[in-house]
């Protein structure tokens, strides 16, 4: 069993005890006490000395609670006072501990942001050399070549510490994609300035067949119509000459019936130079229609030339253009295996960066005994 508690006296209330005194229930003992001595007397309220007992009693209950409160009251004051205190104490406490527990650190975290911009440094060359060998489909050769420049510019060494191998591996691997798609970029330069080539000779060979074509058709048209005039000439001259002959046999045969012979020669004369110039309209119009018939066939001859060289270059461009998308659907079949093999790779827990190199190496045949079927 606990010792009894000691109780206090008002006049024992000091600075030292107010702290067991004013808490909960504490003045209790006091009140217990005052009442005991005040309640413990039953003055004679019929005489004066009973009835001063009795204003000397509650003056009494009035100094105990003066003498209660007052420390009371100081204490309170205190404690409202004390927390300021501690504030401001643990404030300067926090300042000084923090100044302290930095200025302690200091030497690390200065190391560690010296390492931070190590690892940085390295970090971003490797990423350059990464976004060097990214977007590639979209540069023409010139920039391929710049991109090329700048990934052999990166020199490896000690000084890339220990993310020398990582950046070995990265510029091996930036280089080949750059180089391999300036080759394809050239090849693809180099075809289509090819079947630009062979798309102007084409053209030129039309042309040329067309003029040759035009000409040629126009010296025969020429050599018809010389012909043509010639004959008709001969023609005519037979004529006239076979006229003469039977005038002069008519004469010979009908001399008494001459008037007759002449109006009948006269008539002769008229139905043949009629004749002659049917004939000789006839004969135009012959030249005219076979002057139209060649220059017709020789605007077909020249169509037909056209049709057949657009058909041959046609030809030839569908062919480069079939085999440019077999090449690249072999390039995207091969590209889908690789991923596939990458990412197998990868479910063990290696990086992708490692497991992309290691397929590389399979695919160029630089692994024995192993291959990646496409």
């Amino acid at each position: 069993m606990s010792a009894e508690k000691k109780l206090i006296a008002i006049e024992e209330i000091s600075e030292a005890n107010a702290p067991a005194i004013y808490v909960a229930g504490g003045l209790q003992q006091f009140i217990e006490l005052v009442k005991g001595e005040v309640l413990g007397e039953v003055p004679d309220l019929k005489t004066r000395k009973g009835r001063e007992r009795i204003a000397s009693l509650a003056a009494k209950v009035s100094k105990s609670k003066t003498a209660v409160e007052k420390p009371g009251r100081d204490y309170l004051r205190r404690l409202k006072e004390m927390p300021k205190v501690v504030e401001a104490e643990l404030r300067e406490f926090v300042t000084k501990m923090d100044a302290l527990r930095d200025e302690t650190r200091r030497p690390l975290t200065e190391w560690e942001a010296a390492e931070d911009a190590r690892i940085d440094r390295h970090n971003d060359a490797i990423n350059r050399m990464k976004d060097l060998a990214a977007e590639l489909g979209t540069l023409d050769a010139e920039q391929l070549q710049a991109r090329l420049s700048e990934l052999s510019a990166f020199q490896l060494g000690e000084a890339w510490e220990e993310f020398e191998a990582e950046a070995a591996r990265t510029k091996e691997g930036a280089l080949n994609a750059v180089q391999a798609a300036l080759a394809a970029r050239q090849k693809y330069d180099a075809e289509q300035a090819e079947l630009a080539r062979l798309r102007r000779e084409a053209e030129e060979r039309a042309e040329q067949d067309r003029i040759r074509l035009a000409q040629e058709a126009a010296v025969e048209a020429e050599r018809q119509r010389v012909a043509q005039e010639q004959q008709a000439e001969r023609e005519a001259a037979a004529r006239r000459e076979q006229e003469l002959i039977d005038q002069a046999a008519a004469q010979e045969r009908e001399a008494e019936n001459q008037r007759l012979q002449l109006k009948l020669q006269a008539e002769q004369a008229e139905r043949a130079r009629i004749q002659a110039e049917a004939d000789r309209v006839a004969a135009e119009q012959r030249m005219e229609q076979e002057r139209q018939d060649a220059a017709r066939r020789q605007e077909e001859a020249a169509e037909q030339a056209r049709q057949e060289e657009r058909r041959r270059a046609d030809a030839a461009a569908a062919e480069i253009l079939r085999q440019q998308e077999a090449r690249e659907r072999d390039q995207a079949h091969k590209a889908k295996v690789m991923g596939e093999a990458k990412t197998a790779l990868m479910s063990l827990s290696i990086t992708e960066e490692l497991a992309r190199c290691i397929v590389l190496k399979i695919a160029r045949r630089e692994v024995p005994n192993i291959t990646i079927n496409f």
